[in-house]
């Protein structure tokens, strides 16, 4: 493993129209548990996840992302990472542990490209956590969609240069895959694990956008499962189930009832050290995104919350 402080994505905090009909769909088609709903916010995370929560689901009057929270190893690092990224002339606050639903003390700022992060080191560890001492593979019957886990997200934004130095020269996230036309860096791909990619961000002109929010399944059978289960039901599946170029990863995107972009994700690439990064080239943007298909589509480039 590649992990040199943070060490995964934890946290995924999401805005929503409807809140009843939103923990339906996350509980019922991607396959969340619901943790517990205060007031206007309901907590979930997915079977295989240690963690209270990873998805918390914020009643309003319009869609889109909160923030997104990654672990670290330690509180000395919170304190590390805060620095740097103030280095970079960023506004940097902490908060104390406690104020967010079982997690320790955090660090918070914002990206050039208008996405509010944070770190932490500590969450309290989930009643329904996976086993540990003679495990099963689960606790009960996965269902729905069966997701396992937050698995990434993909941002969309418009100092894409900007986020790329937070994420290679403060965080000391690699790099495995990128595109340019011509001199212009149109996407970032980035992991702090050895996955092929824990976060992604494209280059858009308005600042702050969710592209898509994504739970990794098991195998390419749990995707044709996943697609089985939105037709059944009449979810709004926007492509797939097809297959990326980049990351080689199985997939199918779809909308909640708000209109934020959620993925099954199976499968993709392990990432090491010594990897080089991976580059595409404009006219084969198509085939990156879509390798079966080839092509890009107006709904999945424009539509974002």
């Amino acid at each position: 493993m590649t992990m040199k402080g943070v060490t995964k994505l934890g946290t995924m905090q999401l805005k929503v129209m409807d809140l009843d009909e939103s923990i339906a769909h996350y509980v019922n088609i991607v396959g969340l548990d619901l943790v517990e709903r205060v007031g206007k916010t309901a907590y979930l995370k997915a079977y295989d996840e240690f963690g209270k929560w990873s998805i918390a689901l914020h009643e309003s009057d319009s869609p889109g992302m909160v923030d997104m929270g990654w672990q670290v190893r330690s509180d000395a690092d919170l304190d590390r990472f805060a620095a740097r990224v103030a280095d970079l002339g960023i506004d940097v606050k902490e908060h104390a542990a406690g104020s967010k639903n079982g997690v320790g003390r955090r660090i918070a700022f914002v990206l050039p490209t208008g996405h509010a992060m944070e770190l932490y080191a500590d969450m309290e560890m989930a009643e329904d956590h996976p086993g540990i001492h003679n495990p099963d593979l689960w606790r009960k019957p996965p269902h729905g969609a069966r997701s396992q886990k937050l698995d990434h997200c993909l941002l969309y934004g418009d100092d894409l240069d900007g986020t790329f130095r937070v994420f290679k020269e403060a965080l000391d996230f690699d790099l495995t895959e990128t595109g340019f036309d011509g001199d212009t860096r149109i996407m970032a791909f980035f992991t702090c694990s050895n996955r092929a990619h824990d976060v992604a961000f494209v280059r858009f002109p308005e600042a702050g956008r969710l592209h898509h929010c994504a739970f990794k399944l098991d195998s390419w059978g749990d995707v044709g499962h996943a697609a089985d289960l939105f037709t059944q039901q009449n979810v709004s599946v926007d492509i797939g189930p097809t297959r990326h170029g980049i990351t080689r990863g199985q997939t199918i995107y779809f909308f909640d009832p708000s209109g934020n972009r959620n993925e099954t994700f199976a499968g993709g690439y392990e990432w090491y050290p010594d990897h080089p990064t991976r580059t595409w080239d404009p006219d084969q943007f198509g085939k990156a995104i879509f390798y079966y298909e080839r092509a890009l589509n107006d709904r999945f480039m424009g539509v974002v919350t």
